[in-house]
């Protein structure tokens, strides 16, 4: 493919969400490599400005000269550049996976740091396939088989994936015909990662017609297919919930005629949204606690407590999840709760817990489940309460919610 093509696949991407100032996340590989040169020409043309940014995971000894090679390319292109240094690894759990949430913490707090509100990725065609694969293994459902959004907003950055449609192979041609360089990262052929296992597989089930083209193309449909669930799931939800003290009511009636699909993503959505969670919970769980729930019997899951009624489910926080937790007091508790109050200075939040409720006789006068109450927030100096606005215990404390009724609605369709 031409380069006056690639230029205008990424023109076409970039114009259904279009930024004055992009950041641009550069590894050295060839895609993202092929991504800083095609958008610096656009720049040169009028397009976005961009700033680029490369994470150092210090995993592996060569990192550092690489990430410094992507310095040397962005100062030849006049492309303002920044290294950040992720150092979250503790030799335990997923490495992959907690690689990369820490590249993304770290870009997402870089790029409002200076005032950048999207960030591009050099996902090829290639990695959504790979993508869809892996997922397929796992037996993902509707939304997993739609892999890789072209563009999606999370922690307050919109993640742009303007390649999605274009192959690395024409991506490398490209670069080879303006004599540019890349970086070749010894992991992408070592098959004990999962990705290159789905690489090897692509091309063993080639022959067979399941090609790259054909598996982008169904990641297509899904995503359509994905949102209009997510769209029957958000009607569902303005007719049947609403938010009380941070929990989500479900009215039973409307949740028990709606579909199963319709059902299990409206309860998944509560449940993340109440436990701040990243992730759905596994389906199979999922399944079972909500078939627990319309049994009439409580059940825990993702961090919450479903409660079951006659004529409703609620969904609260699961008072084990965060009987540890603690926070200042200026500071943003459990991703979900402002505190305000007079003299904050030395206190600090945390869930009430029973010994707090046992400071609040006047508890049951709020209406609230004692479940609400106790994994709700609460303020303290040393073992000395001093608030717990849910427990109707005020001394001129508020608690608010870090997202609202609103915010709930709107975060069932993800784009």
């Amino acid at each position: 493919m031409e380069g006056a093509a690639l230029a205008q696949e990424l023109r076409r991407a970039l114009s259904v969400l279009p930024f004055p100032k992009i950041g641009v996340a550069v590894s050295g590989g060839s895609d993202s490599i092929a991504l800083l040169r095609l958008l610096a020409r656009e720049a040169d043309r009028g397009g976005p400005q961009i700033c680029a940014v490369t994470v150092d995971h210090g995993l592996r000894p060569e990192a550092a000269g690489e990430a410094a090679h992507v310095a040397g390319l962005c100062a030849e292109l006049s492309i303002a550049h920044d290294i950040l240094h992720w150092h979250g690894w503790t030799g335990q759990g997923n490495l992959p996976d907690r690689a990369r949430r820490g590249r993304y913490d770290l870009m997402a707090d870089w790029a409002k740091a200076r005032g950048i509100s999207a960030i591009a990725l050099g996902h090829t065609a290639d990695d959504q396939a790979e993508t869809l694969l892996m997922r397929l293994a796992r037996g993902s459902g509707v939304d997993g088989l739609a892999a890789m959004q072209p563009h999606r907003l999370h922690q307050g950055i919109t993640w742009l994936r303007p390649l999605l449609a274009l192959r690395r192979a024409d991506l490398r041609d490209w670069l080879c015909t303006l004599g540019q360089d890349w970086i070749e990262d010894p992991t992408n052929e070592d098959p004990a990662y999962g990705r290159v296992q789905a690489r090897r597989a692509l091309a063993v089930l080639a022959p067979l017609g399941v090609t790259i083209e054909g598996l982008v193309a169904t990641a297509d449909r899904m995503r359509m297919a994905s949102d209009a669930l997510s769209q029957t799931a958000r009607d569902l939800a303005e007719r049947a919930t609403r938010i009380d003290a941070g929990d989500v009511i479900i009215a039973r009636p409307e949740f028990e005629a709606a579909a199963d699909e319709t059902r299990y993503r409206l309860l998944a959505h509560a449940l993340n949204w109440v436990g701040s969670a990243e992730y759905r919970p596994r389906f199979t769980a999922l399944k079972m606690a909500c078939n627990t729930a319309l049994q009439g019997r409580r059940v825990t899951l993702h961090g919450c407590l479903i409660m079951s009624a006659k004529r409703e489910l609620r969904i609260t926080r699961e008072l084990a999840a965060v009987a540890d937790l603690q926070s200042p007091a200026d500071a943003l508790w459990d991703n979900r709760w402002r505190l305000k109050g007079p003299g904050a200075d030395g206190f600090s939040i945390r869930a009430l817990g029973p010994d707090g409720l046992a400071k609040c006789p006047d508890w049951r006068a709020t209406g609230l489940p004692s479940a609400t109450v106790l994994a709700g927030p609460s303020v303290w100096k040393d073992t000395h309460l001093i608030a717990a606005p849910l427990a109707g215990l005020t001394n001129g404390w508020s608690a608010e919610l870090h997202k609202n009724a609103t915010d709930f609605l709107k975060s069932l369709i993800v784009h």
